[in-house]
């Protein structure tokens, strides 16, 4: 989980800049790409076997 502490002067444009470099090094939009569309255990397999190809 990230998480930044937002100090009480500091504008939420800031904290945004500081939160998405910590999102993007924790690999969440990776993640959340994976799992965007349901993939049946079927199509899992498939693609796990054409990874293993290459």
């Amino acid at each position: 989980m990230t998480q930044i502490m937002v100090g009480e002067s500091e504008g939420i444009e800031s904290a945004l800049c500081r939160f998405k470099p910590e999102v993007s090094k924790a690999g969440i939009f990776v993640d959340i790409r994976k799992h965007r569309h349901f993939e049946t255990p079927l199509q899992k397999c498939k693609r796990k076997a054409i990874a293993k190809h290459k």
